[in-house]
């Protein structure tokens, strides 16, 4: 069993995973509205909406789309949870998703991880960095 996380964009998926693949690397998908087979886009509808995009990096899966409902609200009672084993990576991938967002708690040593913090990253994603705690030796 596995748990993926499944994001809504207020018209701006398609920037926000392009971004995301820029610093996770990985297999970018994503498909339009006006692409779905067999589909025809309302009238009125935006045909350039993205309906679905998958960001699969290292056998992670990261998922979204722009929200249908068009509320465009804040994204609330979630995080996307982003763990490494490498403290470097996990300040890398901090500084690039921060950037142009919010820092809500700056990366720092804890008791249990090297390198912690959090951010909401320019297009609304809640994130949880961690590098994983070294083994004792």
């Amino acid at each position: 069993m596995a748990f993926q996380p499944y994001l809504f964009f207020s018209g701006n998926c398609r920037e926000a995973f392009t971004r995301y693949q820029e610093i996770f690397g990985g297999e970018l998908f994503m498909m339009k509205m006006s692409d779905a087979p067999g589909h025809e886009t309302p009238p009125g509808a935006n045909p350039d909406l993205i309906i679905h995009a998958a960001l699969t990096v290292d056998g992670g899966l990261l998922m979204a789309s722009d929200d249908p409902t068009g509320d465009g609200g804040p994204k609330t009672g979630i995080m996307v949870s982003f763990n490494s084993p490498d403290a470097g990576e996990i300040k890398r991938v901090f500084d690039a998703l921060a950037e142009d967002g919010e820092v809500t708690q700056p990366l720092l040593e804890t008791f249990f991880s090297p390198a912690f913090g959090m951010c909401v990253d320019r297009f609304g994603t809640p994130w949880m960095f961690s590098a994983d705690q070294a083994a004792p030796a």
